[in-house]
């Protein structure tokens, strides 16, 4: 009787680290896509990220998506 192996399948995250530039100072930043928390820029303390409760609303550029 041969063996069978089931193959469990690992679920991928739907989050990523995203580089957003500032649409103000054209500073580059790395956040988390699904931030809980404001995100302001490091030079001009501009509003990049708000919270939504999933995924963020980004008012900069999304440059990258960082895998």
């Amino acid at each position: 009787m041969p063996v069978r192996f089931s193959r469990v399948l690992i679920p991928q995250p739907k989050s990523k680290f995203i580089k957003i530039r500032c649409p103000d100072c054209g500073n580059e930043q790395i956040t988390y896509s699904h931030a809980a928390m404001v995100v302001r820029c490091l030079v001009c303390g501009r509003v990049l990220a708000q919270p939504t409760g999933g995924r963020a609303k980004f008012a900069g550029h999304v440059v990258k998506i960082l895998e």
